[in-house]
């Protein structure tokens, strides 16, 4: 999960604005806005999270009670640093931590923490996100920070969540949660495609910089990076298909190399000069790079994808260049196509390419919901999705010889849609009595689920 999806308390503790609570609630097939500062009258449902700010003690029971193992979560930046730019950290957004953190091992979760979940402080936005290279220097005293205060508690670590998506630069959110790169209507697209590339370039510094700080503070953190996979078909076997698709893939397997093996493959500097942009790389930033290498590679993992080289339109009206509609499998209300076998792929293709262990750390399913008289969801659909995804995994495992360290559920319990600002696009194990405009009562229920995903827990997988 993510602290800007769950905590909400966005102007308590210290706390100050993130790039996501100027984000308003938007719906499958109406984007986000981003909004100049808090407008009054708009709807922006991360301020408001699921409340887990008040609520982590009951919520994390009831984890516990399912019998989770670890638990994922981000640190809100902005409630260390809430500007971003601060010399020294807020102490009241550090006890909040400490005590979560302290609930978590007490409750026989191991932490596993994000630090950057799409939650920049929106002062550093507006200097310019990750395009600024000073960012670099506010990220790593943030990191450094709180693996410091929690190396004691905290032993997993990843550094920058879906980091890829901000490839999808046609799509202002991805730029803009990734790497704080505030819109620029007056830009062109080559433009900013060169912003992205920056950003990306100082982030992958700024990653190598956390990995060896880290590993200086305590020799036995694990760290790694979190790439949002999608394996990407080709539509036929016309050939032209077949590298139409090898090419999209590069998009999403380039974060991994240059995580993994700690220099920029051959393909992306050549694309850099060919098409003509100019990534200012300061000396000593590829030695850093190679230096800070991750210890394993988590994963998101919600679909796959279609596509034809040649000229069509996208079958949903948005995503890749030529993506098509994938006859073979089902789709979601969201038109996000289910495809099990998927996710065996491309744990087979990341293992092959790095031969390193790999931790799904995001796996689920969105669905409308409608808990009946006694507030209860039976949500069937939903247990056969994990049942087949887990199931890929486990043959990952016994017949492909894969690593896979972990394995957590998307998401636990019903959060803001990060894609859409939706509470009614429900991915959790326990039902929260709130709508998209934070109606509700805000109370837990467990779903059918909960009671599966426990005996799935407590069998390791073999009661499915």
């Amino acid at each position: 999960m993510a602290a800007h999806q769950l905590e909400g308390a966005w102007n308590e503790g210290g706390r100050g604005p993130s790039i996501c609570d100027v984000l308003t609630g938007g719906a499958h097939g109406v984007a986000r806005e981003i909004t100049d500062g808090v407008v009054e009258g708009r709807n922006y449902p991360n301020q408001r999270g699921i409340d887990y700010y008040h609520t982590f003690r009951s919520d994390d029971s009831l984890f516990q009670e399912m019998g989770f193992k670890c638990f994922r979560t981000s640190i809100s930046w902005s409630r260390i640093f809430p500007n971003g730019d601060e010399d020294e950290p807020n102490e009241e957004g550090l006890k909040f931590y400490d005590k979560l953190f302290a609930d978590y091992r007490a409750k026989g979760m191991e932490p596993v923490v994000t630090l950057s979940h799409f939650e920049m402080p929106l002062h550093l936005a507006k200097q310019g996100g990750f395009v600024n290279r000073d960012v670099v220097d506010c990220f790593v005293r943030f990191a450094t920070t709180v693996m410091e205060r929690y190396k004691d508690l905290v032993k997993y670590w990843l550094t920058f969540n879906e980091v890829n998506n901000q490839m999808e630069m046609h799509t202002e959110i991805f730029p803009y949660t990734n790497s704080g790169i505030i819109p620029d209507p007056n830009d062109t697209p080559h433009e900013v495609e060169q912003k992205v590339w920056q950003a990306i370039h100082n982030e992958f510094v700024a990653s190598a910089i956390v990995v060896k700080r880290g590993h200086e503070i305590n020799p036995d953190f694990q760290i790694g990076c979190m790439i949002a996979m999608v394996p990407i078909y080709p539509a036929t076997c016309n050939p032209d298909d077949v590298m139409h698709a090898e090419v999209l893939m590069r998009d999403r397997l380039l974060f991994g190399d240059v995580y993994v093996n700690g220099e920029y493959p051959h393909y992306l500097l050549n694309r850099w000069e060919r098409e003509g942009f100019d990534i200012k790389r300061e000396p000593g930033d590829d030695e850093i790079i190679k230096a800070g290498t991750v210890d394993f590679i988590s994963i998101s993992y919600y679909m796959s994808a279609a596509v034809k080289a040649s000229e069509v339109p996208n079958w949903d009206g948005h995503g890749l260049p030529g993506q098509v509609r994938n006859p073979y499998i089902a789709a979601t209300d969201w038109g996000w196509q289910i495809d099990p076998v998927g996710l065996r792929y491309v744990l087979c293709t990341l293992y092959e390419r790095y031969r390193k262990p790999i931790f799904v750390v995001e796996n689920g399913i969105g669905m409308y919901e409608t808990p009946d008289a006694d507030n209860f969801v039976s949500d069937d659909a939903r247990i056969a999705y994990l049942r087949s995804h887990i199931e890929q995994v486990g043959k990952a495992i016994a017949l492909d010889g894969v690593e896979v360290m972990g394995y957590t559920v998307w998401g636990c319990i019903d959060v803001i849609s990060f894609g859409t600002g939706e509470m009614k696009k429900r991915y959790g194990l326990i039902y929260v009595d709130a709508d998209d405009y934070g109606k509700g009562s805000y109370r837990r229920f467990r779903k059918k689920s909960f009671d599966w995903y426990r005996k799935v827990i407590a069998s390791n997988g073999e009661e499915l």
